[in-house]
């Protein structure tokens, strides 16, 4: 899991707010080991920070080795640690500004961004996006065309947002003339992944996780931490349901199974399906005076 490798490292050369860097990074580069093993040994780049991260190469078989669980769990947990600092603090400036702020997890493809799209074309009241992604902006061009305020989060090799990088985007989403305290809704779409973003909390309000209509009614039991964090689950592309056999009540027992408690709307971007109900329960209680006028 990428606690344990660094990939989520933030600092300003790993990844860029509002923009795609064509700047090598130094610290990203591919490497290869070799071990008596096997002389051609390569995996992907990854960071490396030398106070918290070395490799050693293997003198005797792997499987003869004594696994050095302590160490890896010292380093995960100074990283969440240090992560869970900047979420709190966060959370209290999103607080402070009256603003519902939502963490939108999903694999890639299961529909994140034309649900944004829809959320943006069905309201009335103050929203803006930070959006999350490994490289392009090419969501975050989408969601301006739909009329939202939008910062695009380019992670480099990050497969997650961390809190600092949301602290970042949302310097910068104020700096072009989006005042936090302005906004009913601030939105976060996360890099698609199923595993990573479950560990990192952003300071959000309410954690929201899609399972797209054919991509596996099973999904919760095999990512169950991800989809145990949610408050809110989405089945997405409702309207293709039919097209692709989606069998609703095993999808249904499966959330229920992992999450209980999480409250489950099933929705289509493209017919605004059940859009409404779900703007309802990401604002429960409407601040009127933030509404955009009519």
């Amino acid at each position: 899991m990428c606690v344990d490798c660094n990939c989520g490292r933030s600092d300003s050369e790993a990844v860029v707010v509002s923009g795609v860097s064509d700047r090598p990074d130094p610290d990203r580069l591919d490497h290869h080991h070799s071990s008596p093993l096997d002389s051609s040994h390569d995996h992907p780049p990854h960071d490396h920070l030398p106070a918290d991260h070395q490799h050693v190469e293997a003198a005797v078989p792997l499987s003869l080795q004594s696994p050095l669980p302590s160490r890896s769990l010292t380093l995960t947990d100074r990283l969440l640690a240090h992560n869970d600092a900047q979420a709190a603090v966060n959370r209290q400036r999103f607080a402070a500004a009256g603003v519902t702020v939502v963490n939108l997890l999903s694999s890639p493809g299961s529909g994140k961004t034309a649900l944004l799209e829809q959320l943006a074309r069905s309201s009335r009241v103050a929203m803006a996006v930070i959006v999350g992604d490994l490289a392009t902006d090419n969501d975050a061009r989408r969601l301006r065309a739909a009329g939202l305020p939008a910062v695009q989060i380019t992670t480099g090799q990050a497969c997650h947002l961390d809190a600092a990088m949301v602290q970042r985007a949302v310097d910068a989403l104020e700096a072009q003339g989006q005042p936090l305290a302005e906004l009913e809704l601030l939105l976060i779409e996360n890099v698609g992944n199923l595993v990573c973003p479950a560990a990192y909390d952003l300071g959000e309000s309410l954690r929201l996780v899609l399972l797209a209509a054919g991509e596996g009614e099973d999904k919760p039991l095999k990512y169950p931490a991800l989809f145990h964090s949610a408050d809110l689950v989405v089945i997405s592309k409702s309207d293709l349901a039919a097209a692709v056999a989606f069998d609703r009540p095993q999808a249904l027992r499966a959330i229920t199974t992992v999450a209980p408690k999480a409250r489950v709307f099933e929705c289509s971007a493209r017919t605004g399906a059940g859009i409404e109900a779900l703007l309802e329960a990401l604002l429960p209680l409407p601040l009127p005076s933030k509404s955009l006028p009519a």
